[in-house]
């Protein structure tokens, strides 16, 4: 009974899985639309405005000015499912969706200087229909990480710059899921139960960085995103068991789920060749193996007793789900073009492997590799202000999903009350950004 209810559990941090994003497992990238023309290859060097406080906290130490930024990114995924097993659609599981985000900074002397920003670390919007031929394995999910990171940064000298900023996260989210009720119709079961799940925790993290200026023209920055240890709190609730038996599984239970979100190391190069061009080359780790399994724990959840067979002991008391994803290397290139004085054009280019083995790739986290190409401009039509817009494709390669049955047994009753789902994901998406940046 552990097993049958592993795919409907309160696995919510695994349905963070960002389908839509130009990040890959549950990361997003669009916290800069500045950095997004690039496709964010310049991440922890470039301190181009006030969203270096993201990619690297001693970037700041590179601003003159006090200055605020807004922006945000849209996000339009177009998802294609084949060879399904069962009944589905595509097309329209990942509503468009929009990514905020705002910094403030300022020096405070000729050392020292101070920011704070506000940004989306993680999200997800997925929403598979109804009739959706895997709604066992998963129908409905919505989770997000929002961030707030105060942030010091200090100039040791004139090339040498280190930054730090703790990290206070908010996450949410909602999942929900249905059960073959109708496969237990000889104790009274029929049509789709269905389980719905919302949990929420806040929890503190850190950044850390360091910004050299190794030439005139070539600058290196290195950055550790920490780890982010979660225990969300929530809600089971069950609902449409039929009968007097399966009936009693129906209600609200407290769950709770320990989760830690990955560290991760990001480091780039900006290399500027000329008055006119500048190139970039970055790298990112991220230790995706931390998500190696998720156990919950749901109280006062009941037990069920099926009449002249026995009693199966709480069975949504414990669940577990293996993932066994690994840790990745990701790798993006881009280029700058100084116009003239107003006007800057950007391109880039990154790979973004999945870190969702194949065996263990589920509804809920379809994934391929990525590859993003991005086009950017930045327009400054004085000294104070700049405008910039960024546009990026992602395509992935083919995602096999293949998840096997979930059947119940318990003496003479064998049911199949969570069936198998197998396709082919082809996913792209389509992502524009807005930014405004205005120095004071």
């Amino acid at each position: 009974m552990k097993n049958l209810w592993l795919k409907t559990s309160l696995a919510l941090a695994v349905s963070a899985i960002s389908t839509h994003s130009l990040g890959n497992g549950i990361a997003i990238n669009e916290q800069s639309v500045s950095g997004m023309g690039t496709s964010f290859a310049g991440r922890a060097s470039a301190a181009t405005d006030a969203t270096i406080l993201f990619g690297n906290p001693a970037g700041i130490s590179k601003l003159d000015r006090p200055q605020v930024v807004g922006g945000f990114a849209v996000i339009k995924a177009d998802i294609d499912i084949d060879d399904a097993n069962a009944e589905t659609s595509d097309g329209d599981m990942v509503p468009t969706s929009a990514v905020p985000f705002a910094y403030y900074t300022s020096p405070i002397n000729e050392q020292w200087s101070w920011g704070i920003g506000m940004y989306v670390p993680y999200a997800l919007v997925s929403d598979y229909e109804k009739s959706f031929g895997g709604r066992y394995k998963g129908l409905y999910s919505k989770v997000e990480v929002v961030t707030l990171q105060p942030t010091l940064s200090y100039k040791i000298n004139d090339r040498v710059s280190v930054g730090f900023g703790p990290t206070i996260n908010k996450i949410k989210g909602k999942l929900t899921s249905n059960l073959n009720d109708g496969a237990l119709a000889a104790i009274g079961g029929s049509g789709d139960a269905k389980v719905n799940i919302k949990g929420d925790d806040t929890a503190v993290g850190f950044n850390l960085g360091v910004l050299v200026d190794v030439t005139d023209s070539l600058t290196w920055g290195l950055t550790y995103h920490s780890k982010v240890d979660y225990t969300l709190e929530g809600r089971t609730k069950v609902s449409s068991f039929d009968g007097p038996v399966l009936g009693t599984l129906n209600g609200e239970y407290d769950a709770s789920l320990d989760f830690t979100t990955p560290e991760t190391v990001d480091t780039s190069i900006t290399y500027k060749l000329d008055d006119k061009w500048t190139l970039y080359g970055g790298t990112t780790w991220t230790r995706w193996s931390r998500l190696d399994a998720i156990v919950v724990e749901n109280e006062n959840s009941p037990n069920l007793t099926i009449p002249g067979i026995g009693t199966l002991p709480a069975p949504l008391g414990v669940v577990s789900e293996e993932l066994k994803w690994h840790d990745t290397w990701s790798y993006a290139i881009g280029a700058s073009y100084q116009l003239n004085p107003q006007w800057v054009l950007r391109t880039g280019l990154a790979f973004d492997p999945s870190p969702a083995e194949n065996a263990h790739r589920t509804v809920r986290i379809p994934v391929g590799n990525r590859k993003v190409f991005s086009l950017g401009a930045g327009w400054s039509p004085s000294a104070d202000l700049t405008i910039d817009v960024a546009y990026s494709y992602l395509h992935e390669s083919k995602a096999s999903i293949d998840q096997a049955d979930r059947t119940l047994s318990a003496g003479p009753i064998s049911a199949n009350i969570a069936p198998g789902y197998s396709a082919e994901y082809r996913n792209n998406a389509h992502g524009l950004g807005l930014q405004a940046t205005y120095r004071f």
